[in-house]
């Protein structure tokens, strides 16, 4: 059997509302009986949601529905997914702009302070599901290693007779330093804690998998994968992962550039212009595999985007086909 697998930024799927509520007229009542009225006259029992200083809002309707035709033209039977609000608005999202696209929506909250969590949507049955949003770096033990989270499910065959392989979805630190500190200590700081995380990566597979084990770890690894500070999980010579997007196929050109040369190779998904210097490519989302699955990929593709600065997330879609 193929497989498709993919990963994709989703570039803050957030929800419209964020309230909470004390109504206690509810408790204990039917809900066939319950009709009420809720007005927002207490200021304690409603929160506005900011992030340094702004307001964190809906992701633009016109961005969701363009995020979802494209997820619709990969059509991957299993969708690691980044930057999603919660488990209510993956399903929100799948009903409404995928029309059910996915059997089975996967979320577990994070450590983002701004609510940005990853997920599996998947139409292969899904197993045990694990977090290590609570690992710690033996080095700092009072503090989470990882900023968001490293999820860890399995996908079982249409029968549940047997597990197919483990995917590790994750969302490494990002390289945003706010404008008011300081530049150079803060990017080396972003740069320590990746670096950690992929070391902490690597432990986890290597304590969960084995030599032989069929497994993909994919996400959003906000650098490239020839990086020094991805190289824990990369060169580790014991979980011996593949990149499987050395060379991928594109589905269509990129865009040409009119203020400097365009990428070099197919393998990039992220692009980022800095004021006055020609663009930077690079394959920030990633897909790795075991040696046990090497030998079964047959292909792999980048969904490139039309405009320059992304058609509703600022990452291209990869994804890769494995024959079972």
């Amino acid at each position: 059997m193929d497989v498709k697998i993919g990963t994709f930024n989703l570039n803050n799927l957030f929800s419209r509302f964020d309230f909470q509520g004390v109504i206690d007229a509810l408790h204990g009542a039917p809900a066939e009986d319950v009709s009420f009225h809720y007005e927002f006259t207490d200021p304690a029992d409603v929160r506005i949601r900011t992030f340094h200083g702004r307001l964190v809002k809906a992701k633009d309707e016109a961005d969701t529905r363009t995020i979802a035709e494209r997820i619709k033209e990969m059509d991957v039977d299993v969708l690691a997914v980044q930057e999603v609000e919660n488990i209510d608005i993956l399903r929100k999202f799948n009903r409404e702009h995928l029309d059910g696209m996915y059997a089975t929506q996967v979320l577990i909250e994070g450590n983002d302070p701004r609510f940005i969590d990853v997920g599996i949507l998947s139409n292969l049955p899904v197993g045990a599901i694990s977090s290590y949003q609570t690992r710690v770096d033996p080095s700092d033990p009072a503090e989470r290693v990882f900023s968001r989270d490293l999820l860890e499910v399995e996908i079982l065959n249409a029968s549940r007779s047997r597990k197919l392989f483990t995917l590790f979805n994750t969302h490494l630190k990002s390289n945003f330093v706010p404008f008011n500190e300081d530049q150079d200590t803060g990017h080396a700081a972003a740069n320590e804690r990746r670096r950690r995380q992929a070391a902490a990566i690597a432990q986890i597979i290597a304590e969960r998998m084995r030599p032989r084990s069929s497994y993909v770890l994919t996400g959003d690894m906000n650098d490239g994968p020839d990086s020094p500070f991805l190289a824990p999980f990369v060169n580790d010579s014991e979980i011996a992962l593949h990149n499987a997007l050395t060379n991928p196929a594109e589905t269509r050109p990129p865009k040409p550039e009119s203020t400097g040369p365009g990428p070099q190779t197919t393998a990039w998904t992220h692009r980022f212009k800095p004021s006055g210097q020609p663009p930077k490519f690079e394959l920030y989302d990633q897909i790795w595999l075991s040696p046990s699955l090497r030998d079964k990929q047959t292909g792999a593709m980048i969904g490139r985007r039309k405009n320059h600065k992304g058609d509703g997330s600022d990452h291209d879609p990869a994804w890769i086909t494995l024959r079972l």
